[in-house]
């Protein structure tokens, strides 16, 4: 990694080196990714030495009292270390992306709406806690609270390493606010993860087979947002995908996202048809209600989330929607290594 430090550096330092941007941008993000990493491992190796350092001197001056202070710092090297072991699994082409995420309501009307907002906040909180920027694309409010449907824009590196893990049917089990008898309900929501693309990456897309229509952006606005029919919807048309986004101050940034958005979900599409045929696709993302969850998220009458691919779980349920899922992720990643 030193030798690759010094290249970028190399670059960062030629005359043209801000002529192109956009690359630039990318140098110094690979070049701050390189040096985080060389600086982390550094820090274990620190770490470790005065672990060594502190149990010599406890024994030579038979001092029980740095026993606790030994222990816990073997136990935060175990996490370090862990946290290391994990990165070592995100060997996908696309591990190191960003992620796009979109989140359906399903089964359970608003309860099922107010569901899908609770988990925006989980990855939103969890996506913060990373140091990623959490940026919304499209949304459409609910009718009487919560949201129908969101995409939204996870950027980071490994975001999408870390969060494909995350797709599929998610259930909630809770007394509903919404209920005046105070029931139990149960809702459903589906998430859908995707890599950003990068720009080098070609998906062949016919302008023939596009639909693009405008409309205004939903939500709150500024001077600018809801005055114009700035936000764009693009139908791929012998697909059917449709992607849309109207966070974006204008028309044609607008556009520009959503093709990349459409870019993404047609070559996700192109690389599960190698495996299976093109009418199975739909049958992957199975219908958002009873049966088809890979977790579980349960309010009442106990509290527990688990995860039925992996059977990990956790009884603090208030702590994974305050976005503490990495054991999730972790369980995941480790189970698909293991099958491999």
């Amino acid at each position: 990694m030193n030798d690759e430090i010094a290249e970028l550096e190399q670059k960062a330092a030629e005359p043209d080196f801000w002529n192109d941007l956009e690359n630039s941008q990318k140098v110094l993000q690979r070049l701050k990714t390189v040096k985080a990493k060389v600086d982390g491992y550094k820090g274990l190796v620190a770490d470790l030495d005065d672990l060594k350092t502190l149990n010599q001197l406890g024994m030579e001056e038979e001092d029980a009292s740095i026993i606790d202070e030994v222990s816990s710092g073997i136990q935060a090297l175990k996490d370090k270390l862990n946290k290391l072991k994990l990165e070592t699994l995100l060997t996908g082409q696309y591990d190191k992306n960003n992620a796009i995420l979109t989140l359906h309501a399903g089964a359970g009307g608003t309860e099922a709406q107010d569901w899908v907002q609770m988990l925006l906040r989980m990855y939103t909180r969890w996506a913060e806690e990373k140091g990623y920027e959490v940026k919304i694309l499209d949304f459409l409010d609910g009718e009487e609270a919560g949201i129908k449907s969101v995409t939204f824009h996870v950027i980071g590196e490994n975001a999408y390493g870390y969060l494909r893990s995350e797709k599929g049917v998610h259930r909630l089990v809770r007394i509903s606010p919404f209920d005046a008898s105070g029931r139990r309900h149960t809702s459903f929501a589906s998430l859908d993860v995707m890599p950003e693309l990068d720009d080098d990456v070609e998906v062949e897309i016919n302008p023939d087979d596009l639909r693009i229509d405008t409309y205004r952006s939903s939500g709150a606005g500024g001077q600018h947002i809801n005055k114009t029919e700035s936000a764009v919807r693009i139908t791929h048309i012998p697909t059917g995908v449709v992607v849309a986004c109207q966070t974006e101050r204008s028309q044609f940034q607008n556009r520009d996202t959503a093709m990349k958005m459409l870019k993404s979900k047609l070559l996700e599409l192109k690389e599960r048809e190698q495996k299976e045929k093109i009418e199975d696709l739909k049958g992957v993302q199975m219908d958002i209600a009873w049966g088809s969850q890979i977790r579980s998220y349960v309010f009442c009458p106990y509290t527990l989330v688990k995860d039925h691919r992996t059977n990990f779980e956790v009884g603090d349920v208030n702590a994974v929607m305050d976005g503490e899922i990495d054991g999730f992720i972790n369980a995941f990643l480790s189970s698909n290594a293991d099958k491999k």
